[in-house]
């Protein structure tokens, strides 16, 4: 099974950066998805935007033009650049890698933005 880590989260302004970083224990290289979800109080969690081994990016309406999602798979790791961060935006932020007979989710960093 492949431990993921998020990092990078934190309370920054209306209009600021992030970037959130995600590290995998083990090779991620042959992967079907891997992408960022968050999940609000009292809200299900959702998806922010995902990348298939096709190449293919989903990402969710709201986010798009302002975060981009990219890898490193030399490294076992991805990342979620969020540019001009508001409000909406806060919520825990977990990443997802989905390889082959299993699906890999981290604890979450939170991400708070404040107006």
């Amino acid at each position: 099974q492949v431990q993921l880590v998020e990092s990078g989260g934190g309370l920054v302004q209306a209009g600021e950066s992030l970037r959130l970083s995600c590290a995998a224990s083990g090779s991620i290289s042959n992967f079907y998805s891997m992408g960022w979800y968050r999940q609000s109080p009292g809200k299900e969690r959702e998806m922010v935007v995902v990348l298939t081994s096709g190449g293919k990016t989903n990402i969710q309406e709201s986010v798009k033009g302002r975060f981009t999602i990219s890898s490193d798979t030399a490294k076992n790791s991805l990342y979620l650049q969020m540019n001009n961060l508001q409000p909406e935006d806060t919520a825990m932020y977990y990443c997802n890698v989905v390889l082959p007979y299993r699906s890999s989710w981290g604890q979450g960093t939170q991400v708070t933005v404040s107006s």
